[in-house]
């Protein structure tokens, strides 16, 4: 199942943002369009590198762990 294979991908990312007082949430997918919405929580949520913690940390894991989702966005 898709969801589960997302949820896995963020457990793998979620020690490195929680070591920086931080956390992601995945709130939904919509698997016709590919498309992940997660929420980047504590200390992340008003960090000024959130936009990259999001592209190059959260995103990038995720597509690794599951080729078929396109895009990653934060809500």
């Amino acid at each position: 199942m898709l969801r589960e294979r997302v949820e896995e991908a963020l457990e793998g990312i979620r020690p490195a943002l929680q070591a920086d007082g931080g956390d992601v949430g995945l709130v939904d997918i919509d698997e016709a369009e590919g498309i992940v919405k997660v929420e980047l929580q504590g200390a992340c949520s008003g960090c000024p590198s959130a936009q990259i913690t999001l592209v190059m940390g959260v995103e990038r894991a995720i597509k690794e762990a599951v080729p078929e989702v396109k895009q990653v966005v934060s809500v």
